[in-house]
């Protein structure tokens, strides 16, 4: 019987940790749900599984409660690792639920951006997206040192701390320098905002599994990485390859390997696969992962005990074996220089390649927003004087009405009063990323498009990262995209003039920018 915990198998550098991942599916009492306990009963007995990972409304599907099978995984002797997503929750159900998670002693939570919604009760759910990855760090790292708060009549209280062990998720396999970049700054902003490890995409090259590793080592982030071993059948190689599940890259190469050796062999394949993530394992753990994540469709324990066992048994070869996970993407940016001799990367960084021109309607927002809104314009001083005057005037509801109108006109503007635009290049998150992401892309992009609407529309971080390096290079690009941290909006401002709210110092941007609320004397 394992007697590890997940954080103890990961945190040791003796121990090599090891996950199982189940999607539980829609419903209370059918076979999906029926096999994550019959799963965790077999794990409990055995000594190869460190924790159970169980999936939050996988694909956008509804499903029985992630949170509420980690608590009863934990009362079978499992350690939980419980997915948590802010797509169908806001901020005090979150919190609800953290409480709710601590008093029951689940510890171990792996923060995401969650799959887009799909088609749920009597048509599709209603997205949420109140907190991005970032900003759920943040929320639990503040509940970890003790939540300090006001409460409505005005006394300082704080909470007892919590224990929670979280990580995040990270998708090294994008193509474009403008999509991986972004990436790997938000990764940044994660573990700054307190993430204990990290967890990548789905994924089968081997460069970009080492490029992580170093990425991490070469900026100091100072964090567990664990690897993520799905074992690839046709049906979901084939829908992987079509992009039909987000963040996940299975080339055409891969894929008509999958589908040989499923045509070649009597079993459909399936001792090919269990082979194929052993040596993933392998090479994993010879490069210096701190653990393993195993996944895939119908994977039992004895699947999971096998890649664990054979990939055990591999480890001395698996310098040999990285040649034999050569996927690249075609054309496909690598953070490093590749290093002939290994096939994986050397320690030398990629010159940046993209070589993008400012857009006019950056040039026309750049031209105003320096003007207007940066302290030193030549016309802030007059905005922020006639912004104090309108301020609860009749002239109140005209101002708000003509910039209602311009904003609409150029960004689709939703009116949450906590305007983001001067930080993201002019890029809007509210109305322009389906999922509200104010500190960084999720990983669902591919090619550069949004997950949600793939072929139609760009990824807000890809334009604005372009935008930004046009404007100053990569350094102007970091110095927005990965220095600033925006926290969440403060939907008590939704509906008011955002204008007003920045020069009268009421939001998070005019605070950044060094803005005081007037006094009486200004």
């Amino acid at each position: 019987m394992t007697t590890n915990t997940f954080k103890e198998s990961i945190l040791d550098d003796e121990e090599f940790g090891v996950t199982w991942e189940h999607v539980p599916g829609r419903g209370a009492r059918e076979q999906q749900q029926d096999a994550v306990f019959e799963a965790a009963e077999i794990a409990s007995e055995g000594d190869v599984v460190d924790g159970i990972s169980v999936t939050e409304n996988a694909g956008g599907n509804p499903a029985i409660s992630a949170e509420y099978l980690g608590m009863k995984l934990q009362d079978l002797d499992v350690d939980p690792l419980v997915h948590f997503t802010a797509k169908d929750k806001n901020r005090n159900q979150l919190e609800s639920l953290l409480y709710a998670m601590d008093r029951e002693g689940i510890q171990n939570l792996l923060v995401m951006t969650g799959d887009y919604q799909n088609d749920g009760y009597q048509g599709q759910s209603r997205p949420v997206y109140d907190l991005d990855p970032v900003q759920i760090m943040d929320l639990i790292s503040d509940l970890n040192e003790g939540l300090e708060y006001t409460d409505k009549f005005g006394r300082e209280k704080s909470l007892e701390p919590t224990d929670f062990f979280a990580g995040v998720a990270v998708s090294p396999f994008k193509r474009l320098e403008s999509e991986l970049v972004p990436q790997y700054w938000k990764l940044e902003k994660k573990i700054e905002q307190g993430a204990r490890f990290v967890i990548p995409q789905v994924g089968y090259d081997a460069r970009k599994f080492h490029e992580l590793l170093q990425y991490v080592e070469d900026h100091d982030l100072d964090v567990p990485v664990i690897g993520n071993i799905y074992v690839l059948d046709p049906g979901s190689a084939n829908a992987m390859n079509k992009n039909r599940i987000p963040g996940v890259i299975v080339t055409d190469d891969l894929l008509e390997d999958i589908e040989t050796e499923a045509e070649e062999n009597d079993d459909d394949g399936k001792q090919a696969r269990l082979e194929r993530a052993a040596k993933m394992y392998a090479f994993m753990k010879g490069m210096g992962y701190d653990g393993v994540h195993i996944a895939g469709h119908e994977v039992d324990h004895d699947g999971v005990e096998y890649v664990v066992e054979r990939g055990e048994e591999l480890v001395p070869e698996w310098r040999e074996i990285v040649e034999e996970f050569d996927y690249p993407m075609e054309d496909g940016f690598y953070y490093y220089e590749r290093d002939p001799e290994t096939g994986l990367n050397t320690w030398e960084r990629t010159t940046l390649p993209e070589q993008p021109k400012q857009s006019l309607t950056y040039r026309g927002f750049k031209v105003m927003h320096d003007q207007l809104f940066e302290p030193d314009g030549a016309l802030f001083g007059p905005m922020r004087w006639s912004a104090k005057k309108v301020d609860g005037s009749r002239l109140e509801e005209p101002y708000q009405m003509t910039e209602r109108m311009v904003k609409t006109a150029s960004n689709d503007c939703q009116e949450c009063g906590n305007c983001a635009l001067l930080d993201l290049a002019y890029q809007c998150p509210m109305s322009q990323c389906p999922k509200s992401q104010r500190n960084g892309p999720c990983g669902g992009s591919y090619d550069g498009w949004c997950e949600v609407h793939p072929e139609e529309q760009k990824c807000i971080y890809v334009k604005a990262y372009r935008e930004l390096k046009a404007d100053g290079g990569p350094e102007k690009a970091r110095e927005k995209l990965r220095e600033l941290y925006i926290p969440p909006p403060d939907w008590e401002l939704e509906n008011t003039s955002s204008w007003l709210n920045y020069f009268l110092g009421r939001d998070y941007a005019s605070k950044n920018a060094g803005i005081e609320p007037p006094t009486s004397g200004d």
